[in-house]
This record gives structure tokens, sequence and C-alpha cells, in this order.
């Protein structure tokens, strides 16, 4: 009898090890098969949500999505529209709960609870929208033309090219300025159908939402109807490239009055939200002017006295994505204090913050359905789900599972944490991404992941470029440091100010100090490390390049900065250069960020292959940084390769051409560290 025991133990311990080398390694092929999940909206009675879900067609070059309600009482699942139909996104639900509006080619749409038929409701082409909680009004966001082209100007040149500008921000992120400005309407509805003429509550030169990453958000009516809530920035042309004063602006239909609710306030006043009863509207607020990367805290304005005040006072994270709970007493909101963010809950009488949710992922994004919480999760190595949370345990179900396939078939990476010490004897929290069927008596080669931002977090995100897993399944251990400038550490703001005017000090000593202790780990090959970045990444790679002293094998870098100077002439929101630089360089000439930290001062010390990855339409970090990068590293001898994508500007978009950027990235590091 024990015989046949350990029969059947090995019997299972093989089936095991079999089922586990079955699984799939990761590549960017089945990475782009993954369906792309993300939350629209909650109904107002709490009992079902609406998420999307895009996919790519490698083939055509192209994603659709489609549109999915879920019974959160149930749990069953059904289709609501069909991509094969056109990309349904923006959905909202009609306040009276039967149906729910989304945009389709550009026009507002509506479907039954059941799916099914699909009714446009107006023919005006839109980008946003959203009901007025009576259910008798619909605002929406159009485009508007206000200033004139060069053909306006010269109608007898239809043909001319040319453009002319009396102003920076003549191009924002990708876009060259179109002469339109994105501004906010509203029409009477009934019954599926829009009345009468829109009505623009702005009519002004000015966008809302904030272009180019803003949504509807920034949007928002008051529960009685009566008033529309909205963020803008009231500035043009250069005064507008040099701050972030963005304020939250009140407008009332029955007078068409408009009020700045934020005067006084210099930095970003975005996201507002009314209390359930309409007493209280909460929003996020950075304090100082011209700092993209502030605190964000949450705000409310009491509609009794006009009082404002900040609801997160002592709080040293940011507070994200407020969220009201259904009796008003409190918020949800989401915030990184450990790298990982998660959901919080703050009262409105006592203001004490309590942790909702825990665990090594992040929460994306959230809405509140009755008593229990609606979020996206993601983790370095899953792809976003829908859960449900119960907001007093903190538990989390699935109700989504679009990834199962192809991602359950995907051998899993493991992710550690690991505690370094910085060279100024702080602690700074380091992920290391280990390969799937990780051994440790085995010797792996090594990339040091360098974020961009430089104010953005290391959590645990999952990205569809910049993918840890897929970094490890191929064969690489990753160290992804949470470096001096990121949000989500112990030390609060602290921290993540710090790299702001000293963007080749600490941060990068912050850097080296993660790749050295890795390179101690005995199953790192201290000889065969690379380092790779995007954006102030890229920068960080640059910078290394010049010196790292032989730390590393090889370099990528994509749309990174290579000479401040250049740079701080040809990018466009020059608040954010401002701030972390120190001011313009014919202001302080002997400035570090011009004189010591800008990486194209250390090019003499170059001896190291790398490949420079640029946009032509990134007018974030313009493409002739790259170029200035890959021309000093040929001429310097150095095996290099310039890849660049005409087409795509901070980010990669395109399916075919992000597949291969990314071909491209693995060629590179496997030529030098396999």
């Amino acid at each position: 009898m024990r015989t046949f025991f350990l029969t059947l133990s090995v019997l299972l311990m093989s089936n095991l090890a079999t089922s586990q080398t079955q699984k799939q390694l990761l590549t960017p092929e089945l990475l782009w098969k993954v369906g792309r999940v993300g939350i629209d909206c909650v109904s107002p009675d709490g009992k079902y949500a609406v998420y999307g879900v895009q996919r790519f067609d490698m083939e055509k070059n192209k994603s659709t999505r489609g549109l999915f309600l879920v019974d959160l009482q149930t749990f069953e699942t059904r289709p609501l529209t069909d991509p094969a139909a056109g990309s349904a996104s923006d959905a909202a639900f009609h306040p009276s709960g039967r149906r729910i509006g989304f945009i389709r080619d550009g026009k507002l749409c509506e479907v039954g609870l059941s799916g099914g038929a699909v009714a446009v409701v107006t023919d005006v082409e839109i980008n946003g929208f959203r009901y007025s909680p009576d259910g008798k009004h619909v605002l929406f966001t159009q485009h508007v033309k206000f200033d004139q082209s060069p053909t306006d100007l010269y109608p007898d040149l239809p043909q001319a090219s040319g453009r002319i500008s009396d102003g920076l921000f003549y191009r924002h992120w990708k876009s060259w300025h179109n002469y339109k400005y994105s501004n906010i309407f509203y029409v009477r509805y009934q019954n599926g159908k829009t009345l009468g003429s829109p009505v623009n509550i702005m009519n002004e030169p000015f966008d809302s939402p904030l272009r180019p990453l803003g949504g509807m958000e920034q949007i928002t009516w008051s529960p009685d109807s009566r008033f529309i809530v909205y963020a803008c920035r009231k500035l043009q042309g250069t005064a507008e490239a040099l701050s972030t004063n963005a304020d939250l602006y009140l407008y009332e239909l029955a007078s068409g009055k408009t009020l700045n609710i934020t005067e006084g306030m210099p930095g970003y006043d975005l996201d507002p939200i009314f209390s359930p009863d309409g007493r209280y509207l909460a929003w996020t607020s950075m304090e100082k002017a011209g700092y993209e990367a502030d605190r964000t805290r949450i705000m409310l304005l009491d509609t009794r006295d006009n009082n404002r005040t900040e609801l997160t006072e002592g709080w040293k994270f940011e507070a994200n994505h407020p969220q009201w709970a259904a009796d008003g007493k409190s918020l949800y909101f989401l915030s990184s204090n450990d790298f990982t963010y998660q959901i919080h809950q703050i009262g409105v009488a006592d203001r004490k913050i309590r942790k909702v949710t825990s665990g090594q992922h992040d929460y994306t994004s959230l809405f509140v359905a009755g008593d229990r919480l609606v979020a996206a999760r993601v983790s370095m190595t899953t792809p976003a789900e829908v859960f449900l949370v119960d907001p007093q345990t903190g538990a989390a179900r699935a109700l989504s599972a679009v990834t199962a396939e192809p991602w359950n078939n995907v051998a899993q990476a493991k992710v550690e944490r690991r505690t370094v010490k910085t060279t100024d004897g702080k602690d700074m929290n380091v992920w290391l991404v280990l390969p799937p069927d990780f051994d440790a008596k085995k010797k792996y080669p090594a990339l040091l992941y360098c974020q961009g931002g430089p104010q953005s977090a290391v959590s645990q995100f999952f990205s569809y470029r910049w993918n840890l897993q897929l970094m490890a399944s191929q064969g690489y251990v990753v160290i992804a440091p949470c470096r001096r400038g990121m949000p989500g550490g112990p030390y609060g703001q602290e921290w993540n100010a710090a790299i702001s005017t000293d963007w080749g000090g600490q941060a990068m000593q912050d850097l080296l100090s993660a790749s050295d202790a890795a390179a101690k780990e005995p199953f790192v090959d201290a000889q065969r490390m690379g380092a790779v970045g995007a954006s102030f990444g890229g920068y960080s790679v640059f910078w290394l390049a010049g010196n790292h002293n032989k730390r590393f094998k090889a370099f990528i870098s994509h749309c990174g900065m290579f000479n401040t100077v250049s740079w701080y002439g040809t990018t466009e929101e020059l608040f954010f250069a401002n701030y972390d630089l120190g001011g313009a360089y014919w202001d302080s000439p002997s400035g570090a960020g011009w004189t010591k930290f800008s990486p194209h001062l250390y090019v003499k010390n170059w001896d190291t292959p790398i490949l420079v990855m640029h946009n032509e339409l990134d007018f974030r970090v313009p493409f002739s940084e790259g170029m200035q990068a890959f021309q000093a590293a040929q001429l310097r001898g150095i095996p290099s390769r310039l890849v660049s994508f005409p087409d795509e500007g901070h980010w990669m978009s395109k399916a075919q051409n992000s597949l291969m950027w990314q071909r491209e990235f693995y060629r590179w590091l496997d030529a030098y560290l396999k």
C-alpha cells in the first residue's frame, strides 16, 4: 500500500510538472491577443456594471471595443453591443437605469439592458456626454472652430499647407493646433431623442475637458440638474504652455451665468463630483502653480456657505479618483502608500482615512455600486479584470474573466520585493521580476527598468509595451527600483518631490544602487546587465550611458531627453520644464539642469551598444532628441541603431508598430545580453 501511494505521489508531481511546462511563455504576439478591459459605468441602483473589452486585429492594424453588462446580484454577464458593428465607448446609464448610452462612430447611441437593437440618439458628432440626473437634458462635448486658419486668411490659396502661430502650444503631445477647441453643450432630451438646438455653455476658445488626456470625469451635473461643473484652463498660447492653472467653473442653466469656484487656486483642479444630496462638491487639486506632479488633494466645497477646505489635509500621499459613498458620508479614493494602488475611504465629518484593500496588485479605477464597489485591478503579471469589492472587508470577487484566454495558459513570472539602501541611507523599494520556471541555481541576464515621469510610480502596473512579465519571459531578471521622484513610498510627497531640479543627482544614484544590489544576487549574471527606459526613463538611460562605469552591456532608450537645452527649446508644456529644471536656461545658465545633468555632456564616456527608439510625432520629447543621441553614438563608433516611427507620438498606439517595436527591443537585448 505504501508503494502505491508513493507511486501515486510521483505520478501527481509528474503531471503537475508537465502541466507547468505545457504553459506558454509570454511573447509580444501573445500579449496582443489579450483583451483589454475597462469599466465604463455602474447603474444608478447599483445592480449592474458595464465594462468594455478592446481587442486588436493585427492583420487589419486596428482595434474594436464591445460593451458587456454584468449583473452584480447573479454575476451573469451578457454582451450589449456587437464590436463588428463598430467600437463602443464612454458608456453611461440613463437615470432611469433602463437604457445605456454610449458613443459609436462619434454619435450618441443607446441600447437596452438586454442588448440587441441600438438606437442613434443624435446625428451630431460628439466626443463625450453625460445625462442630467432628471433625464431631461444631455450634455456633450464637441470641437468648435474659433481661430482662423491660413486658408481662411488666404482663400485663394486652398492648397497651401503652411501654419501660422502667434504663441506657444501650437502643438501638444502629438497633434498640431487645428484651430478648434472642445466646448460643452447641453440639449433637451426625451424618450431617446434630443429636442431643440444645443446650447454652448462656454462659447470660447478654451478646452474642456483638458486636452489631450482629460475625459468626461472633468465634467459633472449637480444632483438637481440645475448646474454643470467643468474643468478648464482658460489660458491660450504661451500663457497656457506655462501654467497648470485649471479651474472649476459652475454654470447655471436657468441664468446662463458661469462662476469660477476655484479662483485663487493656482494648480490643477480637476475631477469634480457632487455628494448624492448635492451639499458638497469634491474634486482633486494640486496646490503649487506649474507643478504637474504635486500631491493630489481632495477638496470640499460646502454649497451652503461656499466654504472650501482640504479633506485630506495631513495625508502625505496622493488621493486620486474620488467617489462618494452612497450615503454621502464618506468618499472612496485610490492612493499608493506602499508602492501599490489601493482603495481608501475618508469620512467627511471625522476626516479619518481607512485603507480598504491590500495586496500585491493595483486598483486602477473605482465606482460605487450601492454598498459595494466595482473596480479594475491589475498586477505586474496579470492584466486588468473587473472586481466586486466589499468596502468593509476589502474582499474582492472577480466579475470578469476576459483575459483567461490566453492568459491562463501563460507561464507566470514571480515578483519579489527587495529593500535597498540608497547612497544617502534611505530605504528604497525595488521590485524583482523573475523568469517563469525560475531556478535560483542558474545565472540570468538582467535588465534595469528605468521608469519615466519622472514622478510616476513603479507600482504593480500592467503595461502592454513596458511589460515586465514579458521581459522576464524572455529570460531576463527585471530590476524595477522605486527611485527618488516616485509617489507611493513611506516618505510620501517628500520622496516624490526630491527629483525636481535634481534629475541627474540622487535619482540616478538610486538606479545605480538598485542595479548594484541586484548584481550581488547569486542568480544574476553581473556581466550581462542592460538598462532600458522611456521618456525620463530614456533620459536615465542616456545619462547612465555616460556614467555607468561599465556596469551595463546594452542600453535601450525610447523617446528620451538627450540634451536638456535643445529639449527645452522644442518641448510644449513649459510649466513642466520650468519647475523640474529650475527655469529657463538663459535665466539660470549655471544651473545643474543645463551644466551637469544633461546626458549629452557625457557622450565622451559612451562605450556601450545603444538602441535609440523615437517617434516623429512626439512633441513632449521631440524627435530631434533621439536623432542627436543616435548621431553621437555613430560618430563615437558605438554600436547603435535608430528605430523610429513617423506616425506615433510619445507612446506607441498602433498594433503593428507596437509589435515591431517589441521585436526590435528584444532583438537588440538578445544580441548583446545572451
